[in-house]
């Protein structure tokens, strides 16, 4: 679904007529937190949504540049100046915890208030939080507890951030472009994980750690400028009451629309599991790398480079291609190859054939999250949108930590390779029971049965 635009008026509560995607006219009128019905965004509603559409990734993706390079910064300051375990634990749980935390009212808050403003106003409140940390850097002050303080803040400004991007750019694109869009999106966002370091590294070695505290303050302030720029269309809500009973009733009712609604709980149960059954485990490869390869830097170099070009080249195809026109079709095929892959990773006694599996799991990513974020562009209402991607940033958050916390000591009293083996054997049963349960059935049935309703809007 897309959001309403100015050519496209609300239908008034309570129309005999104006049915929902989750029910009757008559449920609606009934029910206040069932959505009235809301047409999808065309190309004629918005003929300079590509303009619109490339200030607003141009932005995105100059914020997101200056992001990874204090990520990066960050956490090599620390290894380099801690050498402690301990230190780097405290740092992902500050810079997972919060976000989790936070993405419950994020998305609320991208629900009830103006989306645009939400994501300029976390973005400023993070370069701010960097730019009073290069200053005090630079005066002197070095304790563990600011950089601690700001990784904080930036994690909470992800979780208002995350939601109100996901959710505003279906007010601005055509739903039936929302495939290739998200491909694009996808394919920036690798293209920012190759270049990333190599920036972070030349300017952590040639200038200090506070030139890159600066640098993402440029970056922001040049995310907002041109986010400013573009026109986003005001959600109308009739349903939304004001105050904190009116809030705490969009949050319970966020909570109930997930836990009650078939289709997205099952795709967000989905997501979850692949977290914790891949994701996590890939960051234990580096580790089989040096066990089983050898401790070479060009060896982990390597591993981390085929991941990435391979997640890159996907988000290419996917933007070019478009994808199935049966999201979940596309989404369980990618997460069966993914259980066969993460195989094949345990398997691998040559070190390239190894490296080539690392390539294909980056190539299928793609495939993966960007049919995912559409199906729920696509079938969550407009003003649902925010708090039900808020709970997408909580399964992001909270999975890999988890899945990390299982798998991190096992690795330690068992290999890596017989670790990957079973996460791949895991996902694979997973998978089977999911498409085998009457919920995995119904939401193949869903999106088979909205597959000729995209086709025709292309």
């Amino acid at each position: 679904m897309s959001a309403p635009t100015s050519s496209a008026p609300e239908p008034p509560p309570g129309t005999p007529d104006a049915a929902g995607p989750t029910g009757t006219g008559a449920d609606a009128a009934r029910d206040p937190d069932v959505a009235l019905d809301q047409a999808p965004l065309t190309e004629a509603d918005h003929p300079r949504w590509r303009r619109d559409l490339t200030l607003f990734l141009g932005g995105q993706t100059s914020s997101l540049l200056g992001s990874m390079l204090v990520q990066y910064a960050i956490m090599w300051h620390l290894t380099l100046e801690t050498r402690s375990g301990a230190v780097m634990a405290v740092y992902a749980v500050v810079g997972f915890l919060p976000q989790a935390v936070v993405s419950v009212f994020g998305g609320v808050w991208a629900d009830r208030l103006d989306r645009k403003k939400l994501i300029i106003g976390a973005d400023a409140t993070i370069a701010a939080s960097t730019l009073a940390l290069a200053l005090l850097m630079l005066s002197g002050y070095r304790e563990l507890w600011l950089l601690y303080l700001v990784a904080a803040i930036r994690s909470a400004g992800a979780g208002i951030q995350t939601p109100a991007v996901s959710s505003l750019l279906p007010q601005i694109v055509p739903t039936e472009k929302l495939m290739r869009v998200n491909g694009i999106n996808q394919t920036i966002q690798s293209a920012m994980m190759l270049v990333a370091p190599a920036v972070a590294a030349a300017l952590y070695a040639s200038a200090s750690i506070e030139a890159i505290f600066f640098v993402d303050v440029v970056t922001a302030l040049i995310g907002i400028a041109l986010l400013t720029l573009v026109p986003v269309p005001r959600l109308v809500r009739t349903d939304q009451v004001a105050g904190v009973r009116g809030y705490l009733a969009d949050l319970v009712g966020g909570v109930r629309y997930v836990a009650t609604h078939a289709f997205v709980r099952w795709v967000l149960l989905l997501w979850g599991v692949v977290f914790v059954l891949i994701v996590a485990p890939s960051f234990l490869t580096p580790l089989m790398v040096v066990r089983t390869f050898g401790d070479e830097v060009w060896k982990l170099t390597v591993n981390e480079l085929a991941f990435s070009v391979g997640m890159l080249l996907g988000g290419i195809v996917v933007a070019a291609w478009g994808g199935l026109r049966n999201r979940i079709a596309m989404v369980v095929a990618t997460t069966l190859l993914f259980a066969l892959f993460n195989i094949g990773l345990g398997l691998s006694t040559n070190m390239w054939v190894f490296f080539a599996f690392m390539f294909l799991i980056g190539l299928g990513v793609p495939f993966f999250s960007t049919p995912t974020m559409t199906v729920l562009q696509e079938k969550v209402e407009p003003e649902r949108q925010g708090r039900v991607f808020g709970f997408v940033g909580i399964v992001m958050a909270v999975a890999m930590p988890l899945g990390m916390s299982v798998f991190g000591p096992l690795a330690d009293r068992y290999s890596v390779e017989s670790l990957l083996v079973a996460a791949g054997v895991a996902l694979l049963l997973v998978v089977l029971v999911a498409v085998g349960l009457p919920s995995g059935r119904r939401a193949m049935a869903e999106a088979d049965a909205d597959a000729p309703a995209q086709e025709a809007r292309v």
